[in-house]
């Protein structure tokens, strides 16, 4: 099917697809790295909340861990666009501003995904946190060590060392959910995909090329954490030697 294809279509030309695509995949990485420090930041305070916060912290983060684990992405996704436009609309009419108002595309997906990349996260850190052993943490406190000095130079590095890993399935699971943020208009790899599809009623091709696109993101991302867990361990590997 391939074979009589004019592979000319995805050149960067003005006639060629490969430079929008291109584009496009840009902007996939960017909304995904957004939301994934996003998730990692809201990751951290959430599993602070369920191991050392008190009891109606404990109760909100095992709320909103709940609530965003359980509802759909997409439908997460339309709330914070759709439901972020009506928001912005009331408020500004309230206050006396004239329309037409505008939620950023860009901006609510990164929330979106982000925020649902928050609720497994924590779920991440808080497993690398119980995982390191109590010895560890019994010998820093009776050598005086203070509960900053413990955090930053036993907790933190034992915990990411751990967390890796499942960082780095979180950041698989955000790649392929921002695929969702087209919805919005973002003009990112799956929109510009649909739209090659649609223009040059090429579907099977281009729905190709986005699937070896995202393929190709994936890979590489999944080269990276190994060589960044890899780094991370050389110590350990050490000591075992």
């Amino acid at each position: 099917m391939f074979m009589n294809i004019d592979w000319q279509i995805l050149g960067f030309g003005d006639e060629g697809w490969g430079g929008v695509l291109l584009n496009a995949a840009t902007v996939t990485v960017t909304v995904s790295l957004c939301a994934w420090f996003l998730g990692a930041i809201l990751g951290s305070l959430l599993c602070w909340m369920q191991i050392a916060g008190s009891r109606w912290q404990q109760r909100l983060a095992a709320g909103y861990i709940t609530v965003f684990r359980g509802v759909p992405e997409l439908l997460v996704i339309y709330l914070f666009y759709f439901g972020g436009r009506q928001v912005v609309s009331s408020v500004g009419t309230a206050l006396g501003f004239q329309g037409p108002f505008d939620v950023n595309g860009f901006i609510a997906g990164a929330i979106a995904i982000g925020l649902i990349s928050g609720a497994y996260q924590s779920s991440v850190f808080r497993g690398a946190f119980y995982a390191i052993p109590k010895g560890t943490l019994e010998a820093a406190t009776v050598t005086g060590m203070g509960r900053l000095m413990m955090f930053r130079r036993m907790i933190v590095p034992q915990a990411l060392r751990t967390a890796l890993p499942g960082m780095g399935n979180q950041w698989q699971s955000v790649i392929k959910e921002s695929a969702l943020v087209s919805v919005t208009g973002l003009v990112e790899t799956m929109n510009q995909v649909s739209t090659a599809a649609n223009s040059t009623q090429m579907s099977f091709f281009f729905y190709s090329i986005g699937a070896v696109i995202y393929l190709i993101i994936t890979t590489c991302s999944d080269l990276v954490f190994r060589y960044v867990e890899k780094f991370a361990l050389r110590g350990q590997q050490r000591a075992n030697l």
